[in-house]
């Protein structure tokens, strides 16, 4: 049975955060993973080289049962991408995207260009709901 490619690496998540290019990109990281720790209580950890990911759950896919964050980021250049809080195979999208301003979604993911565009609050309510649908 296969195992997934993206596992906890043990890699210090501040060393990761410093070296993100680009000052705005680099606080934007800093200030996520502040509020992702804030809202649920659990300390950041590297997954992957470039991953940071907030509690485990397990799931099951056709490699079979693997460990995975339940929320997460990733500060990269194009967008900060957010992990856990959008469901692109549910039949109806949340509506509080709708107030959270400029982002687009892909399956599982939800990119933001610029965290000062978004709604704060919006953000941080997406999260907590994701966090609290895992326990």
């Amino acid at each position: 049975m296969a195992t997934i490619k993206t596992q906890p690496t043990g890699d210090d998540v501040e060393t990761f955060l410093d070296s993100v290019p680009g000052e705005r990109r680099r606080a934007e990281g800093h200030e996520v993973r502040t509020m992702m720790e804030r809202i649920t209580g659990a300390p950041a950890e590297m997954w992957g080289p470039s991953i940071v990911g907030f509690g485990r759950q397990e799931y099951t896919n056709t490699t079979g049962t693997n460990d995975w964050f339940v929320v997460g980021f990733s500060p990269r250049k194009a967008a900060i991408t957010i992990y856990g809080v959008w469901d692109g195979y549910a039949a109806e999208p949340d509506p509080r995207f709708d107030d959270l301003g400029p982002h687009t979604t892909g399956k599982g993911c939800l990119y933001i260009k610029r965290l000062d565009a978004v709604d704060e609050a919006v953000l941080e309510s997406l999260v907590e709901s994701a966090w609290a649908a895992a326990d």
